[in-house]
């Protein structure tokens, strides 16, 4: 019987999500990878969750692939319910997966303001409250909200990114000390630098062309240094920065495209 711990990611069929899949396989995890493209329904932006899927199988990893729009309560439940079903139960959930609309917030009217309510915050939080339980069961979970420097950033311009992923922020500590004695851990990466991946990039239009882009490996260090910490760690919303002055991720890093 496979006995390997089971990461779940959302996002992952580009950019950062991507390169978690592939780095948890090679470190002996298997993987449910969620995403909106999929081989069979692609979108606009290269990359989907089966290509992910084929690069993690190459490490050993029982892969298995949900195409779902997080948008949906109900796909969200469905994707977490298909990953108990197929392997009894999740080890680590990457809450990587989010949208950051642009626009006008007074004139932009609400629809993409919800939205990014529902990608950006209550998705993480559906996901937690259906994995979660089983962690608690089993006395062991570790759940990782990738949150973003624009949590404290207004200026950034994209009001219900930076509102949602502050919201974000502020879940992951409230429900770290709501499970502080279960054996489960909370907690956020604040993303605080320009990493590389094919949504960032889309968003930036001609801006990207001038930017000097991390590899999105440092962040596979900093949510496997987090993963392997013990349950006394939990609650905290830490950057890049601070984890380098941990020597828990590596020294800068340059995307090579």
């Amino acid at each position: 019987m496979d006995k390997k711990p089971v990461t779940f990611i959302t996002g992952a069929s580009r950019g950062i999500g991507k390169q978690l899949a592939v780095d948890y396989a090679a470190a002996g995890y298997n993987l449910v990878l969620v995403a909106r493209s999929t081989a069979d329904s692609p979108t606009k932006l290269p990359g989907t969750v089966d290509e992910t899927a084929a690069m993690a199988r190459e490490h050993g990893a029982n892969v298995i692939t949900i195409g779902a729009n997080l948008n949906s309560a109900e796909e969200c439940e469905g994707a977490a319910q298909t990953a108990i079903e197929h392997f009894g139960g999740v080890d680590v959930l990457i809450n990587n997966a989010a949208i950051a609309p642009v626009g006008n917030t007074l004139d932009a009217g609400m629809k993409l303001w919800r939205l990014a309510m529902e990608i950006n915050v209550n998705a993480p939080l559906i996901l937690m409250q259906a994995l979660c339980p089983g962690m608690i069961e089993r006395g062991y979970g570790r759940v990782i909200n990738i949150s973003s420097g624009a949590s404290v950033n207004p200026e950034m311009g994209r009001v219900s990114y930076t509102t949602t992923k502050r919201a974000l922020e502020a879940m992951s500590e409230s429900l770290a000390s709501e499970l502080s004695d279960t054996g489960v851990t909370i907690n956020a990466i604040r993303l605080d630098l320009s990493v590389w991946s094919e949504g960032y990039v889309f968003t930036l239009g001609d801006r990207a062309k001038e930017m000097d882009f991390e590899d999105p490996i440092v962040m596979t260090d900093a949510c496997m240094w987090i993963t392997e910490q013990d349950k006394s760690y939990t609650g905290k919303v830490v950057t890049i920065a601070d984890l380098r002055e941990l020597n828990a991720v590596r020294g800068k890093t340059s995307y090579q495209q």
